[in-house]
């Protein structure tokens, strides 16, 4: 749950008598759950139409409780769900208005936006560029950067795997403990082999006649790749002489 500080005395410039919250106090309410957000997201954000902060007569940002909860909500869906902002603020647009809608669910994408396509069954969720940038918080040329060093690549069409979003994540975090991306491309090497091997192994049943036999190599990729992360995490803790929980 976010905190959202009341205004009153004592709050100063930070709040208004009516509740109302500049962008710094906004910042400090949702850092407790996502500690990447940035000023420049919330700004992005408002810029994307997901929330719409009143303005004083000197142009400064004043944003209410309920605003600071859609924002949460927003990076929640963002974070948990990899939606796209036109997905969640439609989404969020329909439940304000008070209509039971379920949490859309990403299908194919064509020109960019997420269409159903139940026929082929799940498939991977996508983000767009500038998305991805929102998401992390982080500028054009770290992107380029991280993508220079093959850390993170775009698919075909330019939009990414949304599983990029957590790559990112991890790079941003492991930043702050003086980790350059130029520092990680052992470890992405280290996974290109990791998964060079699985697809060895798998490789046979991907080009066998019988679909059923075609169908079990994504299981089996999956049961593989589970259990090369759980032996590199143990490799690594061995490595260092230490137990994560």
């Amino acid at each position: 749950m976010l905190r959202t500080p009341s205004g009153g005395a004592g709050k100063g410039a930070a709040a208004t008598d009516s509740g109302l919250m500049s962008i710094g106090t906004v910042l400090n309410a949702l850092r407790d759950e996502f500690p990447d957000v940035t000023i420049s997201k919330i700004r992005f954000l408002e810029a994307e139409g997901l929330v719409e902060p009143r303005r004083t007569p000197a142009g400064y940002r004043k944003f209410s409780a309920h605003d600071v909860e859609r924002l949460g909500q927003v990076l929640r869906m963002q974070r948990d769900h990899y939606l796209p902002l036109k997905v969640i603020r439609e989404h969020l647009d329909a439940m304000e208005r008070g209509e039971a809608v379920p949490l859309p669910k990403l299908g194919r994408q064509r020109d960019g936006e997420p269409v159903p396509d139940p026929a082929e069954g799940p498939t991977a969720a996508r983000i767009g560029r500038e998305e991805l940038l929102a998401a992390v918080g982080i500028g054009e040329q770290e992107l380029k950067e991280w993508e220079s060093y093959g850390l993170l690549a775009p698919l075909p069409d330019g939009a990414y795997d949304a599983e990029v979003v957590t790559v990112a994540s991890l790079v941003v975090q492991l930043g702050r403990f003086g980790i350059e991306p130029r520092h990680l491309r052992v470890m992405k090497a280290a996974a290109d082999r990791e998964a060079g091997l699985v697809d060895q192994v798998v490789a046979p049943l991907k080009r066998h006649r019988n679909p059923q036999t075609r169908a079990h190599a994504e299981a089996r990729t999956m049961e593989l790749a589970g259990l090369a992360v759980k032996l590199h995490a143990a490799l690594v803790q061995s490595a260092l002489g230490v137990r994560l929980p």
